[in-house]
């Protein structure tokens, strides 16, 4: 529980802002989670790592990925971690459009994947879950399995309930009243 409570203090520190914002997912907001700030913070990424790697360690998993920017740091954390624990989880990253040169890939990395390979979707912040539901689409038109999707924070705004409706397992380190100290 202390992992989770000093990664709490860098969310609250270095992610969270009081302002009004639009959202990726077109809504509008008084603050806002800019998961990016602790997940290439050196700390937050080894904690959100971590973290992640102990919600999927059990699940037999072969890859990490998500929706590039958001899931990138994480994915590689995991990675890492994974590494570091004496696993393989490789992490591979959905691009927002398909590359228009070279391979013309909607997925990046992956290194070992293939069809059948059961995956974790991850993402720093999820509101509706419509960045996810693209993520976890690209992953299975390569042939993935997704077993699992995970979140740093669920802004608790129909995400949770537009990813399990479709069937996928969701969980996050935190929720956004953990955030704001209401959890």
């Amino acid at each position: 529980m202390i992992l989770k409570e000093e990664l709490l203090k860098i969310v609250r520190k270095q992610s969270y802002e009081k302002r009004k914002v639009v959202l990726s997912s077109g809504k509008d907001s008084d603050f806002y989670i800019d998961g990016k700030m602790t997940t290439t913070n050196p700390k937050g990424a080894f904690l959100v790592g971590k973290l992640m790697f102990e919600k999927i360690k059990n699940l037999g998993l072969d890859g990490v990925g998500g929706l590039t920017m958001g899931a990138d740091p994480i994915a590689t954390a995991i990675a890492i971690v994974s590494h570091i624990e004496g696993r393989t989880i490789t992490a591979f990253f959905v691009r927002k459009e398909q590359k228009k040169h070279g391979k013309q890939l909607w997925i990046e990395g992956g290194w070992g994947l293939k069809e059948g390979s059961k995956v974790a979707i991850v993402e720093d912040v999820v509101t509706t879950g419509g960045s996810t539901l693209k993520a976890i689409e690209k992953a299975e038109e390569a042939g993935f399995v997704v077993a699992k999707v995970l979140a740093l924070v669920d802004r608790e705004e129909g995400g949770r309930e537009n990813l399990e409706k479709k069937g996928y397992r969701f969980e996050s380190i935190f929720t956004k009243g953990d955030i704001l100290g209401e959890g």
